[in-house]
C-alpha cells in the first residue's frame, strides 16, 4: 500500500475522512492533530485570497497543447 495524506476531522466520537478512500482492514495510520491557531487561520485566508486573485474568472484556460518542451 502506498503512503497517502488524507484530510479528516473528529466528529466528537470518531475520526472521519473528508473524502472516500479505500483502506484495508487494520491498516496502520499516523494521525497528526492540527492546532486551532487564529493567526494560522489568518495566514491561510490571506493565501487563499491571493490564489483567488491569481486564478480569477478572467484567467484563460490552458491545455496540455499550450505546453512547450524546454
Amino acid at each position: 500500500m502506498t503512503t497517502a495524506i488524507l484530510k479528516a476531522h473528529y466528529d466528537g466520537e470518531h475520526i472521519v475522512l473528508d473524502e472516500p478512500y479505500e483502506l484495508p482492514t487494520n491498516a496502520s495510520l499516523m494521525v497528526t492533530v492540527l492546532a486551532q491557531d487564529p493567526e494560522r487561520a489568518e495566514w491561510a485566508g490571506l493565501g487563499a485570497r491571493a490564489i483567488a486573485r491569481a486564478y480569477g474568472d478572467d484567467e484563460p484556460e490552458y491545455s496540455t497543447a499550450d505546453l512547450k518542451p524546454q
